[in-house]
């Protein structure tokens, strides 16, 4: 009998608010994150917008000497991980540490620390040779992303396999794919799935402004962002965490576990044609998606919804629009489609799980997050992108889709967990 994986417990943390709770209420209520910039002075930058978490260590449990150890996106993966497993209800257990896990995902690791570590060892980046002495003490966890997981696996009392996936954009998509295989498989039976990324910093907003990635639309940052929209102009940086605690079904039926979804398919694949562009066929992203539904053992007409990866970008729009047409047919019409970055910005390798996240959400509420800012549709992109307002729609399976940069294609299905015999 296959083993088959579900969701128990979910933790996020996203610009507009800290939390599941809070973060449904601002992606279901069509509410922007987006602002002007104020972790650092972003003036001498062409895009000095950003969709920034508004977070205190302190006020979320974490101790002084926690906030000067841990990098910003470990802050938010162990708040996460906190709000999960008190979700989950699920009890440490030492007798079955080993048979849990934890699967994290990061595009950038420790970005914020490590970017202020070369700033104090160069002299402000004055100085080839830099002063190994200024270094703080925890300098080489922050160099390591792996330090990251070990943290979760720590507060989890987690002792199972243990590991970073770091793949781009879709790293948040990559490590829920990898945990869930890891259950279905027979080493873990509980794993700590999500993605951490705090990338708002000013090396990362020089470098997407280098290859003109992000908006410039510094005069309105609140529509910025405007996915499948005519006047799209590219994304707009994010940053947050979601983690998820996956669990065997049957275990967590035994012990009255509340199921969100399940993790019914799961496939990446890569273009292998260039570090940053998109073919305008799809076919990449087809691919995953039909693996995936292969997987899941599913026909795209079951799919009630998909949570697009819409980063506004020129290209990847289209690029999207004709992956879901070439995979899914003529449903591809009929499914609504709707991207949650147009709200709460591009979080690098954290949106893949804080979207598994949003869709898990989504079949539990029988409630679609729209499409915010888009108001003048562009006539080459044609499906259904759910534009300004959430839409009330019971489903029973839904998708949730990634690309990255490297030419990495992700595809997560998700289903209600009644939607398929044992």
């Amino acid at each position: 009998m296959t083993r088959r994986v579900v969701i128990t417990g979910i933790g996020v943390v996203a610009p507009g608010g800290i939390g599941t709770k809070q973060f449904w209420e601002t992606v279901t209520g069509g509410r922007t994150a987006t602002r002007t910039i104020s972790l650092f002075d972003p003036a001498p930058f062409r895009s000095r917008i950003a969709a920034e978490c508004d977070f205190d260590a302190a006020e979320q449990g974490l101790s002084p000497e926690d906030a000067e150890r841990l990098d910003r996106a470990a802050q938010f993966a162990l708040v996460a991980l906190r709000e999960a497993v008190t979700d989950s209800g699920l009890e440490p257990d030492p007798d079955t540490a080993h048979r849990t896990g934890v699967s994290l995902g990061s595009a950038v690791g420790c970005t914020q620390k490590l970017e202020e570590e070369y700033v104090a060892l160069s002299g402000g980046g004055q100085e080839w040779l830099v002063d190994h002495t200024a270094a703080g003490a925890h300098l080489y966890d922050h160099f390591v992303p792996s330090s990251m997981a070990a943290e979760l696996a720590w507060e989890a009392g987690a002792e199972g396999p243990c590991t970073v996936v770091s793949a781009g954009c879709t790293s948040g998509l990559d490590s829920v794919g990898h945990a869930a295989a890891l259950i279905r498989e027979g080493t873990a039976d509980v794993m700590i799935a999500g993605a951490t990324d705090a990338p708002i910093s000013p090396i990362t907003v020089a470098c997407f402004d280098a290859i003109r990635a992000t908006s410039p639309r510094n005069d309105d940052p609140a529509t910025a962002l405007r996915p499948f929209d005519r006047t799209r102009n590219g994304f707009v940086l994010g940053e947050g965490a979601a983690v998820l605690v996956l669990e065997e079904l049957t275990a967590a039926r035994r012990r009255g576990a509340h199921v969100y979804a399940e993790i019914a398919g799961y496939a990446s694949r890569g273009n292998a044609y260039h570090m940053t562009g998109l073919r305008t066929d799809g076919r990449e992203l087809a691919a995953a998606v039909d693996a995936a539904l292969d997987e899941a053992r599913l026909a795209p007409e079951a799919l009630g919804y998909v949570n697009a990866h819409g980063t506004a970008t020129k290209q990847n729009d289209v690029h999207e629009t004709a992956a879901l047409k070439r995979s899914l047919g003529s449903h591809a019409h009929r499914v609504p489609v709707s991207s949650i970055k147009s709200m709460i910005g591009h979080s690098l390798g954290a949106i893949g799980s804080i979207e598994v996240a949003a869709t898990a959400l989504a079949l539990e509420h029988g409630v679609i997050p729209p499409t915010a800012n888009l108001t003048d549709p562009d006539p080459d992109l044609d499906l259904d992108y759910v534009p300004l307002h959430a839409r009330e729609r019971t489903m029973s399976a839904a998708l949730t889709v990634g690309s990255g940069f490297g030419g990495f294609q992700s595809a997560v299905v998700l289903r209600r967990p009644e939607g398929r015999a044992a």
